[in-house]
């Protein structure tokens, strides 16, 4: 029975770890909701009226969530220096509440000095952000100079406990948030892989439900991996140590989506295309009878299930002669003759899952440190060779700077005008509409820039804003009545309301939304001021906000979407070439780079673009063709980045793996691909360059080598088929970006 509990208590746990890495999401919805629930507590004891519970809890969830900083020490600092500009910001509220123009003006000026302040890094987000919710606060709740003492004891208790909720109650040091990160990507390595079991058992009529589930798994590991790769630097003790993890997190996340492709093949009529892993909705190969023969098929499985049970128990400090023995039967598929007999694309999948079982022990030392080596068969002592030689190699190297932008290019500058003009056009609306609740319309416009960087990104924040506060509206009414003259009913569902707002943020901003309008449906039923009307008039400014927001983004120094995807494709593109002529150059015998390092900005670069895009990709865009564009290259450069990453580990396995060697001839192999990339980066970033991408013979050819034999001398042949099929996709990348495709002359 005990065995039992523990094993549901470890399933549930890793499906917790897998749904929300590093457990941030949970945090900072316990971290609100505890601070709010302790201010109302303590205002209460002190018989606080309602309207300052109120303040309290809005003065608590905004000194919660505005900080950003991952050190505790840093997030100390930002909130002590929150405290005095919260003060400061309702102090000028409460004074200026009854002066319209005076006070409207400098609400302007305040919303201006916040969204400009992002420029000075997180702890200038969060002052502006204290700045101005504490002074949209004081309007909500009708602040005068005769309430500002009560008020500021309020503001002053609700940052007291957010810092207990921080620093004492609910703790998050770097460390242990990338700990839990790193159970998050375990459990999402072991979620692939049953997707990828289920991909090898899948019919043919279920088959595109399957690839989806390992399409989607996929995309989540590397979610992850990026998550991880954000908060190395803090998490870990040295360069070195974080270097380690790096490595061996980039080693797994590629040697599964690798596995997933050779799988795919194997259950498929011909070899799989990688951007089938890649393009959302894209059908799955054809699958011609059964494609694993039963035998091959229920050894496949067990080997599959081996692997899951090996991911699950890497990083929890398991060991056993079980779990050795099964190691070292995977790692074996690593060498040729322990490689079963089976079809070429079978064999394949066995190599996929002796390199993923390396990966996986590479990992398990990283996080677990050295383990007992007495069951290990020759197979298994080579890879831990190789692991400790790969270790051995890791240095730190420099960062390199970026050029940074000024004047009214700058981001900051030009957001914060921007959102000047269009808090005063909401201003002016918002009045119109009602003098008292006015406001709101400039809450929604300030919103919809945030984290937004062009006009169609704006637009589409703002269409997800206003569904849900329709929705909000709907639920608000209902708990409204539900709630009646309940106070302690209606803050405890407050604070439900406000938990789901956090732990839905980062998923889906108009779940987001609809929970932060019915929860202000129940703040006005406290406050006695809840009416249909009320919340009516909430949907109106919502969309006066939204317009405004709209307008000044479209009028006001403007960023076209067209405008800024070509930038961020330009990016990508040069972070492409960049990561594929440095492999390529290490893998001919250059110097060594920091190739790993290259290819998370390639995949930071890949990230923006894809946010980027979503104005294009959206379900409301009316225009079909662009959007199937959009979707199809982002698909593309997803591929060509998968094949990129994979040459820049290679790479970095010499020369402490003796089956690669360096080869001079793939430099010059390689020149075309480097060369497309450069060029389809020319066209994108000036349409009118007469510039053309070039085909020709294949690289297997260029080397002097036949494509059907399974080795290419000192190089694998695994590194020949990423380099052709990196060069495929980027040829097929030039055609829907306009770029003329010829064979070279001669």
């Amino acid at each position: 029975m005990r065995a039992a509990g523990r094993a549901v208590r470890a399933r549930l746990r890793d499906r917790i770890a897998a749904s929300d890495p590093g457990l941030l999401r949970l945090t900072a919805g316990l971290r609100t909701v505890g601070a709010i629930a302790l201010t109302v507590a303590v205002l209460s004891l002190l018989g606080a009226d309602v309207h300052l519970l109120v303040a309290g809890a809005m003065a608590a969830m905004v000194a919660t969530f505005a900080i950003r900083e991952k050190q505790p020490a840093a997030q100390a600092v930002t909130l002590a220096l929150g405290l005095p500009v919260a003060l400061a910001s309702v102090s000028l509220g409460a004074v200026l509440n009854a002066r319209l123009v005076v006070g409207d003006v400098f609400f302007v000026v305040l919303i201006f000095c916040a969204v400009y302040g992002r420029r000075f890094g997180d702890r200038g987000t969060a002052l502006g952000l204290i700045g101005f919710q504490v002074y949209f606060l004081s309007l909500f709740v009708g602040a005068t100079v005769s309430r500002l003492p009560a008020l500021c004891g309020a503001i002053a208790l609700a940052f007291a406990s957010s810092a207990l909720l921080r620093f004492a109650i609910v703790p998050a040091t770097p460390t242990g948030v990338l700990l839990r990160m790193r159970l998050a990507f375990r459990a999402r390595l072991a979620q692939l892989v049953s997707a990828q079991l289920e991909l090898l058992d899948a019919p043919a009529d279920e088959m595109d439900k399957a690839l989806e589930a390992v399409r989607e798994g996929t995309a989540r590991l590397h979610e992850t991996a990026m998550m991880i790769q954000d908060r190395l630097e803090e998490g870990t003790p040295d360069e070195s140590a974080a270097r380690l993890v790096q490595r061996r997190i980039a080693d797994a996340e590629i040697a599964a989506e690798r596995l997933g492709l050779l799988l795919l093949s194997a259950r498929s009529a011909e070899r799989a295309d990688t951007l089938t892993l890649h393009l959302p909705g894209a059908p799955a190969p054809s699958v011609a009878g059964p494609a694993v023969p039963d035998e091959t098929g229920a050894t496949l499985r067990r080997d599959l299930q081996a692997l899951h049970a090996l991911v699950l128990r890497t990083g929890t400090g398991d060991t056993g002669t079980g779990l050795a023995h099964v190691r070292n039967r995977l790692l074996g598929y690593r060498d040729e003759e322990n490689l079963p007999p089976a079809s070429a694309a079978a064999q394949d999948v066995f190599r996929g899952i002796g390199e993923s079982a390396r990966a996986v022990l590479g990992l398990r030392i990283a996080l677990d440190g050295p383990q007992d080596e007495s069951d290990d068969t020759p197979a298994t002592a080579r890879s831990r060779e190789e692991l400790d030689a790969e270790d051995a190699a890791i240095d730190g190297g420099e960062e390199p700077e970026q050029e940074e932008q000024t004047g009214l290019r700058r981001p900051t500058t030009r957001a914060a005008v921007q959102v000047a003009v269009g808090s005063s056009l909401a201003i002016v609306g918002g009045e119109l509409l009602s003098t008292q609740r006015w406001y709101w319309a400039v809450l929604t416009c300030w919103i919809v820039f945030l984290n937004t960087a062009s006009t169609g990104e704006i637009l589409v924040k703002g269409y997800r804003r206003l569904l849900g506060t329709v929705f909000g509206v709907v639920a608000g009414i209902v708990l409204a009545g539900l709630v009646g003259n309940h106070t302690w009913t209606a803050f405890a569902l407050v604070l439900v309301l406000i938990f789901a707002m956090f732990y839905t943020a980062p998923l889906s901003y108009t779940l987001m939304s609809f929970f932060v309008t019915a929860m202000l449906g129940l703040l006005y039923t406290l406050l006695h001021t809840y009416s249909l009307e009320v919340l009516v008039l909430r949907i109106e400014e919502t969309a006066i906000g939204v317009v405004c927001g709209v307008v000044a983004a479209a009028l006001v120094l403007p960023v076209q979407t067209d405008r800024r995807t070509n930038e961020l494709l330009v990016t990508v593109l040069e972070r492409l070439a960049e990561v594929t002529e440095a492999a390529v150059g290490q893998l001919s015998g250059g110097p060594a780079d920091e190739l790993l390092d290259k290819a998370r900005d390639l995949d930071q670069a890949l990230a923006d673009l894809r946010g980027a895009t979503q104005p294009l990709i959206h379900p409301v865009t009316p225009l079909r063709t662009r959007r199937h564009t959009a979707r199809y290259v982002v698909a593309l450069l997803e591929t060509c980045a998968y094949h990129a990453r994979t040459l820049a580990a290679t790479a970095e396995l010499l020369p402490t793996h003796p089956s690669i060697a360096a080869d001079p001839r793939l430099r010059g192999a390689a020149g075309r691909t480097v060369r497309n990339i450069e060029t389809i980066a020319a066209r994108v970033a000036d349409e009118h360059a007469d510039v053309q991408a070039e085909t020709g013979p294949s690289i297997a050819s260029l080397l002097g080598s036949d494509a059907g034999t399974p080795r290419y001398g000192r190089i694998t042949d695994r590194v020949l088929r990423h380099l052709e099929r990196l060069d495929e996709a980027v040829v097929g990348l030039a055609r829907p970006l306009g770029v003329p495709v010829a064979a070279p002359k001669g």
